[in-house]
């Protein structure tokens, strides 16, 4: 039976079951049980700590595990990204006092306090800088104001945490994170348990990034509207009860699609409608 483990809490916890129950496994808990067994799809789920899930899927434990790039990073063996799940989005960043002339070059013999010890000090020797590394648990903003450090490096959503404590964000970002599927190896990877959930996992994914687009155009305005809507092989094209019009459906990125029916209907296209999808193999 297949291993997976999904986190138990925290921003990465509802969309992690949610993508998965889309994907049609039963992995809904009812109060806090560790595990679930989906019987129908020969696979056990383990709702772990998202901290947790890299250690336990690199050590062999797991096969397959959701959590966030950024802890997966941060752990001292981080397991094999093996698909990004386009949720869950953060970037790991430095942060000083604003005001402060520091810059992450000027961080040498610098008290740098964080919650992913590893990250930041694979950063600052790659970096070249010596500077100490100040592990904390939570709260990380606060680390300045309260002297125990220099500046900070933490996840960074909207930034609003930052700013409350008097902090600005300086340098380019050390890493953009996501929520991800991880493997043990290429091994696990390749189980053909694996294959069947990542192989779903996908069409989820790949259909989170499509709308079915629908509009009746002239026919003399049909070559305009396939470039705009050019489908994924061609887009699906039917002869309407006026001869001069056409229907059209084609799949569309979801990013620029209002742009893209604004030019649909300034050349004359009608009813269009854009439509979610719920899952695609593209």
């Amino acid at each position: 039976m297949l291993k997976i483990a999904l986190p138990n809490k925290g921003s990465l916890a509802e969309g992690a079951a949610a993508l998965v129950s889309e994907a049609g496994y039963s992995c809904a808990r009812s109060g806090k049980e560790l595990s679930k067994t989906d019987s129908a799809n020969d696979v056990e789920f383990f709702f772990l700590r998202p901290r947790d899930i890299a250690t336990y899927v690199s050590r062999g434990v797991i096969e397959l595990g959701v959590t966030g790039r950024d802890l997966n990073e941060d752990a001292s063996t981080p397991a094999r990204e093996v698909l990004a799940l386009g949720f869950g989005r953060s970037s790991f960043r430095y942060a000083v006092p604003e005001g402060s002339d520091l810059k992450p070059e000027d961080f040498g013999g610098k008290r740098i306090a964080c919650s992913y010890r590893n990250i930041v000090e694979r950063d600052l020797s790659r970096r070249g800088i010596s500077a100490t590394v100040v592990r904390v648990d939570g709260a990380v903003e606060i680390s300045v104001r309260l002297g125990v450090a220099d500046a900070v490096a933490d996840v960074v959503e909207s930034g609003s945490t930052l700013r409350q404590a008097g902090l600005v964000t300086v340098g380019e970002p050390v890493m953009q994170s996501e929520a991800i599927v991880v493997a043990r190896d290429e091994a696990a990877e390749s189980l053909p348990g694996a294959q069947t959930f990542l192989r779903r996992v996908r069409g989820i994914v790949v259909a989170r990034s499509y709308e079915m687009v629908e509009y009746d155009i002239p026919r003399s305005a049909l070559e305009q509207a396939v470039v705009l809507t050019p489908g994924i092989e061609s887009p699906t094209v039917a002869p309407l009860n006026d001869p001069d019009w056409v229907a059209v459906k084609s799949l569309c990125l979801k990013k620029g699609l209002a742009d893209t029916m604004d030019k649909l209907e300034a050349i004359g296209a009608k009813g269009i409608v854009a439509m979610p999808i719920r899952a695609a193999r593209i």
